[in-house]
């Protein structure tokens, strides 16, 4: 210290077998105060003011290995069971999380380290230091927080996480080894058992397992209606799969963790599935967790399609089935019926043969049509002697041409459901015959008949320039002196002032040997409910349990990589962990990432040597980094319901601490660090984390014996730092006989420091002397 001092330094340690006095801060004053007293009198008599520095280390208890029921690695049974098959009592942390029914994880949190640091303060007494060992460490002035992470999380330590990404990968191996495959029944047949090394290693789960799994993804839904966009990422879309809750996405979670996801048991699990599959068609029963209405969603994968197609077809298989013994009763009753004049009449509604309307339109219509304007001069019945069938309300003011009567929207089927390979045939022949158009209007024939029918039942008295009014406002030209507003529905709003309405047909319509016209009348006039269904229910039903039965594996495999992503992705993001905005990002990030990567697998096949199969790999990464975030989110969001600041703070440290490890696959373990962030804890939140020390319980013999003060719950501190120090001016230091004179600045003559535990304490202390 310069030509003036000189500081002499001290160290001992006790290792073990701490004295019962220096266990508590009254003795550890009477330690230091020893150093410069001038006696070994009573200490505790003489006041010595010395100042204290002192901060607190707390530990919450680790996890007992004994309450825990600790399942195998990974969450498999011993059978190779999916988890969510596999019922156990147990509690979990994360119970209420949206993977648990797949897997358990590991709770990223071991617990959580608490610093309280004390405000420097002076005593004098040994009195004064026994009080504060009573005192609660509430009353510290700051509290300060660390979070105790599972060493996997530092991805560092050579550890493998169990979840969907690990299975993912696996995933991906199976789609490697399905490329040269030409059937899926190659991978579990007795004559081609695959490769050599993929017999002993790839094991199918027994049947009892199959069954239980085959019961869970069948019978377990019921006639809950599902709603597929629920809690779905707004970029989830961007990726070609099932959806989360669908028939297929549940297939692929289950595939994730049946026979540890190799090739041979998901044949298996491919195969029985298949037949459950067919089993709900011939016995014409409810396709679960797939909607039986609705258009097929062409952004989801093919084999979701075709799910969705299949379930449409046994709905109206069962429709059929239902209104078959209906309808033979009622022909049986018309038959004994004497009835008929009303019979007679109802036939002649269905021929159009009434004194206004001849049989043969033809005539009538052409001379119609070829006019400039429309000229009716042909009395106005004052009622149809037709019967109305069919009619779904009154279109507007809109008027028939030829009677004075309201035009009648009619009720028509829904247009035919295409999948996406239909749409693609369709396409294909349009580019082979070239003439785009007529073709499209040949493709649309089945529908325009059908319309044209349910309209001529609809209104009896209406002729082909009606139906384009109604159907194509646009090819229907009303003189300029006419009212003309356009409705919502594009339909034109006529006035009812001046009737008979004046116009023509669009050239396009009025050409001589229209398409439509023809098509008009050929139309028998029945309402949808009689005419036949466009789509044949037995047919495409058929199409697609062919389709189902002969998928070449990669191209199972293919859409299973696509959907299993894209629904542990959903299933993840229904986790809930509070307003993290980064990982919130980080989670959409993701999609894009993912709905880009995997890409690849929409072409017809992959060659071996490809790029396609480490980018997946790496994919798989990506994926594991994610779920490594929003697992530690969760576990701070349910710690910290009532101090969501706490969670967010410590989540932002722990993510920027991370980031630079999520574009790596590993990271080496020289390379590893630690997270030790601290964040402090606001007044108000102290007692949230004081709530987190839970008493401890009788099993821990190791905390029957408390030795320390200051306990927070029960709990006392893990390690405890007191600084002493003492200042004097020279003169008056037992060591300041050669003190230069005139020195009377003042200086910290003696300082101690005390680090440890009731089981061990080490001391250091520094004198300043004038030698």
């Amino acid at each position: 210290m310069g030509t003036l001092f000189t500081r002499r330094f001290e160290a001992d340690r006790i290792g073990s077998q701490v004295p019962v006095k220096l266990m508590h801060l009254e003795g550890l004053y009477e330690l230091f105060v020893s150093k410069f007293a001038f006696s070994n009198m009573d200490l505790s008599m003489h006041l010595f003011q010395v100042n204290l520095k002192m901060k607190m280390t707390y530990r919450t208890l680790p996890y007992s290995e004994d309450d825990d029921v600790q399942e195998s690695e990974g969450g498999f049974t011993e059978s190779g069971e999916s988890p969510k098959s596999n019922h156990q009592s147990r509690t979990q942390w994360d119970d209420n999380c949206p993977w648990s029914e797949w897997y358990s994880a590991e709770d990223p949190l071991r617990g959580f380290e608490l610093l309280t640091v004390w405000s420097e303060k002076a005593i004098e007494s040994s009195l004064e230091m026994a009080e504060l060992e009573n005192v609660s460490p509430l009353e510290a002035e700051k509290w300060l927080i660390s979070p105790c992470l599972f060493e996997i999380l530092s991805d560092g330590s050579g550890g493998k996480r169990i979840g969907f990404a690990s299975q993912l990968l696996l995933l991906i191996d199976a789609l490697h080894m399905s490329l040269d495959a030409k059937f899926v029944e190659d991978f579990i047949s007795v004559e081609n058992p695959g490769p050599e090394n993929l017999k002993s290693t790839a094991v199918i789960p027994p049947p009892t397992v199959l069954d239980r799994v085959l019961k869970d993804l069948f019978h377990e839904v019921g006639a809950l209606q599902l709603d597929f966009a629920e809690g779905d990422h707004e970029n989830s879309r961007t990726i070609k799969g099932a959806p989360l809750e669908s028939l297929f996405g549940q297939f692929c979670l289950h595939s994730l963790w049946f026979g540890d996801c190799n090739i041979r048991a998901i044949a298996a699990f491919w195969i029985e599935f298949v037949r459950e599959v067919r089993w709900c068609w011939e016995e014409s029963q409810p396709l679960p967790r797939m909607q039986a209405s609705g258009v097929v969603d062409l952004s989801t994968c093919l084999i979701n399609q075709k799910l969705h197609m299949l379930s449409i077809c046994i709905d109206k298989k069962r429709q059929l089935n239902q209104e078959c013994p209906k309808a033979d009763s009622q022909i049986q009753s018309d038959i004994s019926s004497e009835d008929g004049d009303t019979e007679a009449s109802f036939f002649e509604c269905d021929s159009l043969s009434t004194p206004d309307r001849p049989n043969d339109p033809e005539s009538d219509i052409s001379s119609f049509v070829h006019s400039d304007a429309v000229k009716l001069g042909d009395p106005i019945p004052k009622h149809s002697a037709c019967i109305r069938r069919g009619s779904a309300g009154i279109v507007g003011s809109m008027m028939l041409l030829k009677s004075y009567q309201n035009m009648h929207s009619p009720f028509t089927q829904d247009p035919p459901l295409m999948t996406e390979d239909m749409h693609e045939e369709r396409l294909q022949a349009v580019e082979a015959l070239g003439e785009s158009f007529r073709f499209s209007a040949q493709l649309e024939k089945d529908i325009l008949s059908s319309d044209m029918s349910a309209f001529k039942a609809a209104n009896p008295d209406a002729v082909f320039e009606d139906f384009i009014r109604w159907h194509s406002p646009r090819d229907w030209e009303n003189d300029d002196n006419m009212e003309r507003v356009e409705s919502n529905t594009n339909a034109v709003v006529e006035s009812t002032n001046d009737w008979p309405p004046r116009g023509k047909l669009s050239e396009r319509m009025s050409e001589h040997g229209n398409s439509w016209r023809k098509i008009w009348n050929e139309a028998p006039p029945l309402p949808a409910s009689e005419q036949k269904p466009l789509l044949d229910p037995n047919q495409e039903g058929e199409k697609v349990l062919h389709y189902l039965e002969t998928l070449r594996p990669y191209e199972l495999l293919g859409q299973m990589v696509s959907t299993a992503f894209k629904a542990a992705a959903d299933t993840l993001n229904r986790t809930s962990f509070g307003g993290l905005k980064q990982l919130t990002t980080r989670i959409g990030q993701l999609y894009l990432t993912m709905a880009a990567t995997l890409r690849c697998l929409q072409k017809n096949s992959l060659s071996v040597g490809t790029e396609d199969i480490e980018d997946l790999k790496r994919l798989c990464a990506i994926f594991g980094h994610v779920e490594s975030l929003i697992t530690l989110a969760a576990s701070l969001h349910q710690k910290f319901l009532q101090a969501p600041r706490l969670s967010e703070s410590i989540f932002n440290d722990y993510y920027n601490f991370y980031l630079p490890k999520m574009g790596t696959v590993s990271i080496g373990g020289d390379e590893k660090k630690d997270f030790d962030k601290k964040q402090e804890v606001r007044r108000q939140e102290r007692e949230v984390v004081a709530s987190m020390f839970t008493p401890p319980t009788v099993n821990q013999s190791w905390r029957k014996v408390l030795s320390m003060g200051n306990l927070l719950n029960g709990h006392e501190p893990t390690l405890r730092e007191i600084i002493f120090s003492k200042r004097d001016h020279l003169s008056e230091n037992y060591y300041a006989s050669h003190a230069p004179r005139g020195y009377q600045q003042e200086l910290e003559t003696y300082r101690m420091y005390i680090c440890g535990t009731s089981n061990d304490l080490g001391v250091a202390l520094a004198v300043a002397s004038c030698d």
